[in-house]
């Protein structure tokens, strides 16, 4: 990330009370030190290292960390992910808001990994959605980088995805298409939601540049993959809902000759990565 989102780490740290720790306070001298390792308990891949770090350094300016690994490595169950020294109540009070960051974003990017393993090898692209975390999308959407994944549109300003309701909304499908072709640039695609092999048909003859097939069985995929590929060629085919991180389903979806497959699961399914700060002293 180019820019640490100071503002939303320091609102982590009030949130959670980090600036009046009680226990802290009453249990630790002011003019204690100490040194601390963060690391991982079980293998993964890091993300959110950086943020983890700046927690401690926000809290109080005085703590120093030196990190061991990178956001985006893979890690294996008991490495040291990086070094803290300073104010030990510091490192004690900003714990948490560190740890929470790091687990939660590391899962994200830990679970992209294992999605995009199973799908290596067909050109398949692991992409993520929209159902965030309301306040980190930017966050998570990195974690899925780093994870080997994909970024879909970061929010409704960035493409033209056409669903069930929005076809209601416009009066039909076609309609909704060339509605949408008279006011944007002839550079932007128009992807629309087809759930059955009717509607995929009237995609292609309506012109969409991306069909996403929704909620299809392996065997229904197959057969709208055969259809565009005879009928259009060109036009790009996602599938998404239903699906889920499970390898061997996702290898399955990624068999039909798909090109992209989509999980709202990456965001918000991923289980916490398990992490610890340990005091060395």
């Amino acid at each position: 990330m180019s820019e640490l989102p100071l503002d939303l780490i320091r609102q982590a740290l009030i949130e959670d009370g980090a600036y009046r720790d009680l226990t802290t306070l009453c249990t630790v001298p002011a003019e204690a030190q100490a040194q601390a390792v963060l690391l991982a308990r079980r293998e993964g891949v890091i993300a959110g290292l950086t943020l983890a770090l700046a927690a401690f350094r926000l809290l109080d300016e005085r703590v120093q960390g030196e990190a061991h690994v990178k956001d985006g490595e893979a890690v294996a169950a008991g490495q040291p992910l990086a070094d803290l020294r300073g104010p030990a109540r510091a490192l004690l009070s900003a714990e948490r808001v560190a740890l929470n960051f790091l687990g939660h974003l590391s899962g994200i990017a830990t679970l992209t990994a294992r999605c995009v393993r199973a799908v290596a090898g067909t050109g398949v692209r692991i992409l993520d959605t929209r159902k965030t975390t309301p306040g980190l999308r930017a966050l998570e959407k990195e974690a899925v980088r780093l994870g080997g994944g994909h970024n879909h549109r970061f929010g409704l300003s960035d493409g033209i995805l056409i669903k069930d309701n929005h076809i209601k909304a416009a009066g039909g499908l076609t309609a909704a298409i060339e509605a949408v072709r008279r006011q944007v640039p002839h550079l932007l695609k128009i992807e629309v939601e087809c759930e059955t092999l009717e509607e995929v048909q009237a995609a292609i003859r309506a012109g969409a540049d991306v069909i996403l097939l929704d909620n299809m069985e392996v065997e229904q995929l197959r057969q709208a993959v055969a259809l565009v590929r005879a009928e259009a060629p060109g036009i790009l085919l996602e599938a998404s809902g239903g699906i889920g991180p499970d390898p061997e389903r996702l290898a399955a979806v990624a068999a039909t000759g798909v090109d992209f497959i989509s999980l709202g699961a990456l965001t918000h399914s991923a289980p916490n990565l398990d992490v610890a700060l340990e005091f060395l002293t």
